[in-house]
């Protein structure tokens, strides 16, 4: 179901986006807004209060964004809380976000290694990423994982190489368990 909620209001924000032709602005704001809302999770408990009423909701959010963002986001946090979903914000907004990416050509890559990989491994990891996933441009998350002894893994969406020498153990271990029996 939140799937469905995420992805029926993210479109209607990527709609509006398009048809005002504000899709870099809205995910800059939407992006900004995010860091705000995960910075302050107060605030999130009193939208989503059942006892403070839409109208006060409303109120709320106007004193806090009114100016501050565009009216296209404005009107489409007015249209979330009038419709009580509120709580789905931050799924609804990184669908969104997700989507922009995909239209712009960005790949996002989450890279674990078992050492920190320097700055010439990194670009040298992307540029490989760039000439073999067929993105336009790399958003490159990277993560130590020292269980991984050696090698990466590489998550791009649901996609995943695993190239450890962690993930190749188990793979003999269980392949010996096989041969055992």
């Amino acid at each position: 179901m939140a799937k469905l909620i995420s992805k029926t209001y993210g479109d209607a924000l990527l709609e509006i986006a398009k048809e005002e032709k504000k899709v870099d602005l809205l995910l800059e704001e939407v992006t900004a807004v995010m860091a705000i809302l995960k910075d302050n999770p107060e605030f999130s408990k009193l939208m989503n209060n059942p006892r403070i009423s839409v109208d006060e909701k409303q109120t709320v959010m106007s004193n806090v964004f009114e100016g501050r963002i565009s009216n296209e986001l404005m009107g489409f946090f007015s249209m979330i809380v009038n419709k009580g979903r509120y709580d789905h914000i931050d799924e609804i907004f990184t669908y969104f976000q997700d989507e922009v990416k995909k239209i712009k050509g960005i790949g996002v890559a989450y890279v674990t290694t078992p050492l920190e990989l320097s700055d010439a491994q990194k670009k040298n990891v992307e540029k490989k990423l760039l000439e073999t996933a067929g993105f336009k441009q790399m958003e490159m998350h990277y993560d130590i994982d020292s269980e991984l002894v050696g090698g990466m893994r590489i998550r791009i969406g649901d996609r995943v190489v695993d190239s450890s020498i962690h993930t190749k153990i188990l793979k003999m271990q269980q392949d010996m368990m096989k041969v055992m029996v």
